[in-house]
């Protein structure tokens, strides 16, 4: 079931990631990208799962706020909270996709220490 829920949500935003503008696209990108280093970053100092999600989603927000508000200072541009939330969405996709790959592996752990 979880498996065709995952097949029908990607082939949805497939079909519907043509309607989505080029900027919009590069903001997801880049907060999936500050997010997977925020996360990443943590994790390497902490080895705590938790602390890790909130900083990569923490850091693809603020990237986004940073990249916003240098843009308000653009002659004809403005601060634009679409743009931030196409960032901050990026760096929560791509937390919680890593936070469901992390529950996987655990299973797998746990099971073959216990077929040991």
């Amino acid at each position: 079931m979880k498996k065709l829920a995952v097949v029908l949500f990607f082939t949805l935003s497939i079909t519907n990631a043509q309607e989505i503008p080029k900027d919009k696209q590069m903001h997801f990108v880049a907060g999936t990208i500050t997010g997977t280093l925020g996360y990443d970053y943590v994790y390497s100092k902490t080895k705590n799962r938790k602390k890790a999600f909130a900083a990569g989603i923490l850091t693809s927000i603020g990237v986004g706020i940073l990249k916003e508000s240098f843009d308000a200072t653009r002659p004809g541009n403005k601060f634009d909270f679409k743009d931030l939330a196409a960032t901050t969405l990026g760096g929560i996709t791509i937390n919680v996709t890593i936070k469901l790959f992390d529950k996987k592996k655990k299973k797998r752990r746990r099971t073959k220490k216990q077929k040991k």
